[in-house]
């Protein structure tokens, strides 16, 4: 019985499409067609791929453009393949090779060749695949990946918002800890909207501000021969603060709406040192919200790119440096990982203490996000929460981290209730 492969090369405008049987003993035989990349060729392209009998696709990750063929192929001819009679065990799998493992001779690329390479490296298990998520799950990645542009956006504006000021001779920077605070936000206010007396804007200031009445007017000495250009500067990057933070709010807002129906596994994850709500609702968009797909915390830390690499040739491993994986998980578990060394009295913090003076910082770091990549595997996957177990952790501490998050997920939207104490705590792990 024939048994059908395609091969697609994507492109911006159009894809080289091609098919042949795999199982004949012979050279492979393939069929071309070309076609273009909109909607309709695409509902035409799973037409012919229907009526061509093929089993599993295969299609080079090419940027974006790969993302409609796929959405188009999932909708229109998945579904038929897998549920039609007498369908085997991989009718109806799409793939999604990396490019960089369908690479052909140099100076030889061509479409079609590279579409028959794709069939013929698939079949001998030569390609680097990707993991593409559900279409509820990939939603849920645009929304957090959107966010974090937005904070990226967010982090140059305030570096050059401060770097506008020390070019007029502001060095409020030099007195407050954080520029768009409550304090320096009203004070660079007045300051756009044409204040010229120090005094008063230093009476804008928090009185728990560290900073004396003297200091912020020396340091806000500038603005009495301001010139009006830096005065309207000041004024537009304020604005765009402004936008970008409401943007943020309403990505907030949209992703708790989301992820309503997987609210437990975020209050798991957001319970864990060094993640809280937002980096929870990241994993979960990444890795889904029962970590499904992988069937060990190995495979997940693998895929990720957590673990540590295995070059080995004539039995000498000459490097342990981890494989290339999901980068974002990659950020995120990074970002984890600092931040929970720093929680006192953690596991995280001791493992670090213990470690840090043969491995150094950076290898630490990636040993500890290694542990937090398995522990979240068992926390999705198996439903349990955590317990810190460190020596130095104390009911004070716990019921404070717990109280920052009920409020944290609250004003994101969720319906959260405080733990009761006197009821026994469901499953745990460390």
């Amino acid at each position: 019985m024939s048994y059908r492969i395609a091969g697609i090369d994507v492109h911006k405008k159009m894809l080289a499409v091609v098919v042949s049987d795999v199982e004949i003993e012979s050279e492979y035989q393939f069929e071309r067609r070309m076609f273009g990349s909109n909607p309709e060729q695409l509902r035409s392209l799973a037409a012919w791929l229907l009526e061509q009998e093929v089993e599993e696709v295969v299609m080079e990750s090419t940027a974006q453009y790969w993302k409609p063929v796929w959405e188009a192929l999932e909708r229109y001819w998945k579904p038929i393949r897998e549920k039609r009679e007498g369908a085997r065990r991989k009718s109806g799998t799409l793939h999604l090779a990396q490019a960089q493992s369908n690479r052909g001779p140099r100076g030889r690329k061509r479409d079609f060749p590279d579409a028959e390479r794709l069939v013929k490296r698939l079949v001998a298990r030569e390609l680097t695949l990707s993991f593409v998520p559900d279409p509820e799950q990939r939603l849920w990645r645009t929304v957090t990946r959107r966010k974090y542009q937005l904070t990226r956006d967010h982090t140059r504006l305030q570096n050059q918002l401060e770097s506008l000021l020390e070019e007029a001779h502001i060095k409020l920077s030099s007195l407050v800890s954080n520029l768009l605070g409550v304090s320096a936000r009203r004070m660079l206010k007045a300051l756009a909207e044409g204040e010229t007396n120090p005094a008063a804007l230093a009476a804008l200031a928090d009185e728990r501000l560290c900073a004396t009445p003297e200091q912020l007017c020396d340091a806000l000495g500038a603005c009495a021969d301001l010139k009006p250009v830096y005065r309207r500067l000041l004024k537009m990057m304020l604005e765009q603060v402004q936008f970008l933070e409401q943007q943020i709010t309403k990505l907030d807002q949209e992703m708790a709406g989301l992820l309503s129906q997987h609210q437990d596994a975020v209050e798991r994850l957001a319970e864990v040192p060094g993640l809280g709500v937002d980096s929870a609702q990241q994993i979960i968009a990444e890795v889904g919200p029962t970590a499904a797909t992988f069937p060990s915390e190995k495979c997940l830390s693998s895929r990720v790119g957590a673990c540590p690499g295995d070059e080995e040739s004539a039995g000498v491993n000459y490097s342990h440096r981890s494989p290339q994986g999901n980068r974002h998980m990659r950020r995120i578990l990074n970002q984890a990982a600092n931040a929970a060394v720093k929680a006192k009295g953690s596991i995280f913090e001791i493992v670090y203490r213990r470690s840090v003076p043969r491995l150094g910082h950076k290898q630490t770091i990636g040993a500890i996000a290694h542990r937090q990549c398995r522990l979240i595997w068992l926390l999705l996957h198996q439903g349990v929460r955590y317990e810190e177990r460190g020596p130095a952790v104390t009911k004070q501490s716990k019921q404070r981290r717990t109280s920052k998050m009920i409020r944290q997920l609250r004003s994101l939207g969720y319906r959260i209730e405080p733990p009761n104490p006197q009821h026994p705590t469901q499953a745990q792990a460390q």
